[in-house]
């Protein structure tokens, strides 16, 4: 099983759980992709499942695609076609973050 999230013009608009398989014969005939996440991700680093710490060994991710991702895709959330991140806070100044894809905020 595996996190897929659908992506108009930039912006995740569902997240579901399937079967790579499933994509195979799964008719979509609206606008958008269906792009891999990974909920095991975040700032661009793997999280053991078992124990929610980044994993001792990163290369589990090594060569999946998921790794480019960055973060799991949240409903609202943006994807610029290398990573998932969430909407620019509104208040304060902020720069999104090229490695992590995260927003940190200005000094």
């Amino acid at each position: 099983m595996g996190h897929y999230a659908k992506v108009v013009s930039g912006k995740v608009v569902n997240v579901i759980i399937a079967e790579p398989e499933f994509f195979e014969t799964f008719v979509d005939d609206t606008p958008g992709e269906w792009v891999k996440t990974s909920y095991n991700m975040l700032g661009g680093v793997y999280y053991d499942p078992e124990t929610n710490q980044p994993a001792d060994d990163q290369s589990i991710i090594d060569g999946d695609e998921a790794r480019m991702r960055k973060n799991y895709a949240s409903i609202g959330g943006c994807y610029d076609g290398t990573g998932f991140y969430l909407e620019k806070p509104e208040e304060g100044d902020w720069t999104l973050n090229s490695e992590t894809y995260l927003w940190e905020e200005d000094e």
